[in-house]
């Protein structure tokens, strides 16, 4: 009897098949649609940020501004994975906003932006810019309000796969973006003994190595810090360093000019 039971069942499973469709539970195919990108910050390599969540957020975004002594408006908005952007404007909320479609059912949104950098129904790359940090809409200082979201559902926000917190204030939680550290970097040379890499553009932050003389390296990016004065020289630009992992004066780069030339910002 559980075979007679069983052969419906079977009749059904059969003309699916010769029909070419699948029997296969529809929760795995919707587990493989909605597998996140991995999202990187929505700033420059290399700068250091903090945030913080307003409870008042309709969804599950964080507000971002700079903590690494560099100004928060002005500074490129980057896609934190790649996709299609489309332009958005609404003075009297998001302002500028720019959202990304990651495809799975997976968007991001940077609202506030005081210029974009891109067209609607442009493709962009993971670290590409987007957009320029400010203060459009319905904000009281400039900084880049980020969302995740999920089938329209704004999620928790994950960098490089781990979840952010969600502080009440700044100066709370920090976030180093590595968003377009991935290049290979463009190669120079040191000079001078005992130049110390420090973890970000300031004289006063970590010692990470330090090069004993002269040494070929390869520069991802460049940003304005301390001044740091040497042979009669000053320079307030800072390189920072793919394989050290951390930033030297330009000053100490063998090349005439201070700020490098064809090294992208961080």
């Amino acid at each position: 009897m559980r075979f007679l039971r069983r052969l419906p069942a079977l009749f059904v499973a059969a003309l699916m098949a010769l029909a070419g469709l699948s029997v296969a539970p529809a929760q795995a195919g919707e587990a493989g649609a909605t597998a996140a990108p991995v999202f990187k910050a929505p700033y420059p390599c290399g700068q250091r940020w903090t945030y913080s969540h307003h409870s008042a957020e309709v969804r599950r975004a964080l507000d971002f501004v700079r903590s690494d002594g560099g100004a928060t408006a002005g500074t490129p908005v980057l896609a934190s994975a790649a996709g299609t952007a489309t332009r958005y404007s609404q003075p009297s909320g998001a302002g500028n906003y720019v959202a990304i479609d990651h495809g799975g059912g997976w968007k991001t949104y940077y609202f506030h932006l005081s210029a974009y950098s891109v067209p609607s129904g442009a493709s962009v790359a993971q670290g590409q810019q987007i957009g320029v940090t400010g203060s459009t809409g319905n904000s009281s200082g400039a900084h880049i309000h980020y969302e995740q979201l999920l089938n329209g559902v704004g999620q928790n926000i994950v960098i490089n796969g781990a979840g952010l917190s969600y502080p009440g204030s700044y100066n709370q939680a920090y976030l180093t973006s590595d968003n377009g550290c991935g290049g290979s970097g463009l190669p120079f040379n040191t000079w001078g003994s005992g130049v110390n890499v420090r973890s970000d553009a300031r004289v006063s932050a970590p010692v990470v190595t330090t090069l004993a003389g002269p040494t070929a390296v390869r520069v991802v990016c460049q940003k304005q810090g301390d001044t740091v004065n040497a042979e009669g020289y000053s320079n307030n630009w800072w390189s920072k360093l793919r394989d050290q992992n951390g930033f030297i004066s330009n000053i100490y780069i063998d090349h005439p000019d201070a700020k490098l030339p064809g090294v992208p910002l961080c």
